[in-house]
């Protein structure tokens, strides 16, 4: 597949819409004096071209009562397991993210919890995965940097 070419003018609609996915196209529009039918156009060859996925909404887990951040590290029996294992964590909404990895663990997973012992639930039913040798654990003391505004603007500048 070619490379798609962003002019100038995606890329302010994307600046914009990083800072807020939730700006209408009508305001993105009056800013950059074009039509939104234009902006609704771009961001559509956007979509179709694979740059651009939908949108994501940010919330606050702190006052949702979901500060508590670890990470656990997860050992398999057997590499074979992998795939299964992954689906059972799918299944588990505290782990919000995971990752296959090399290295010293097979699978590395985040999660989400209302304190320390909630965590203890959540890495519980990641050990009781069939497959699941051992976990190993790190307590986030704090996320210091999520921040994925940064790394989107720099790739869309490189296009």
């Amino acid at each position: 597949m070619a490379k798609f070419k962003l002019d100038e003018i995606d890329h302010q609609i994307l600046d914009m819409l990083i800072q807020n996915t939730r700006t209408p196209f009508t305001d993105i529009a009056k800013k950059l004096l074009i039509s939104a039918g234009t902006v609704h156009v771009r961001v559509k060859k956007m979509e179709e071209a694979g740059i651009v996925t939908g949108s994501t909404l940010s919330v606050d887990y702190e006052k949702l009562g979901y500060a508590f951040i670890a990470y656990v590290g997860i050992f398999l029996q057997s590499t074979s397991q992998t795939k299964f294992v992954i689906e059972r964590i799918n299944e588990i909404p505290y782990v919000t993210v995971a990752h296959v990895t090399t290295g010293k663990f097979n699978i590395f997973c985040k999660i989400r919890a209302r304190d320390t012992h909630h965590a203890k639930e959540v890495i519980f039913m990641i050990d009781e995965i069939e497959g699941v040798y051992r976990t190993e654990t790190m307590v986030s003391l704090e996320e210091s940097i999520n921040d994925k505004k940064r790394l989107m603007k720099k790739i869309f500048n490189e296009f």
